[in-house]
């Protein structure tokens, strides 16, 4: 092995590490309050879109927020395999769905009683949250 190609590889092999360890520094995506907050509040949006009559969740607006958070990922140094794996995580999307229903259940959402899901849905309009930007 020559010089060049040594210190080429050397410097390969140094940027593979520094790249790992940026990674491997970066918290679990669930402990990202942004993106945390914004897949329960979009989960939410979507639960009273489904349960309400008098109100829907507004797809188009959804789907581009959903990708704004996978940008912010992007941007924070994940990778698109991890931001992959942590969506496909069955595991966690119970976890999310959980503590969706228990924020929904605080704001007065009653289960069963779908008018208190519409209830919800329109204060959080009123409101300007995002789980009302999410909702018409």
């Amino acid at each position: 092995m020559t010089i060049p190609h040594l210190a080429r590889t050397a410097a390969l092999i140094l940027g593979f590490t520094i790249a790992a360890g940026a990674t491997a520094a970066l918290p679990a995506l669930r402990e990202n309050a942004k993106i945390r907050d914004g897949l329960i509040s979009t989960a939410i949006a979507y639960e009273i879109g489904r349960k309400c009559d008098s109100l829907d969740s507004r797809w188009l607006t959804g789907i581009g927020f959903l990708n704004s958070l996978r940008s912010h990922a992007l941007d924070l140094g994940y990778t698109r395999a991890q931001i992959s794996a942590f969506i496909d995580d069955e595991e966690e999307k119970d976890r999310l769905e959980a503590e969706a229903r228990a924020i929904l259940r605080e704001k007065g959402g009653v289960e069963g009683d779908w008018e208190t899901y519409c209830e919800v849905g329109r204060r959080e309009m009123a409101a300007g949250s995002r789980i009302g930007t999410l909702l018409q």
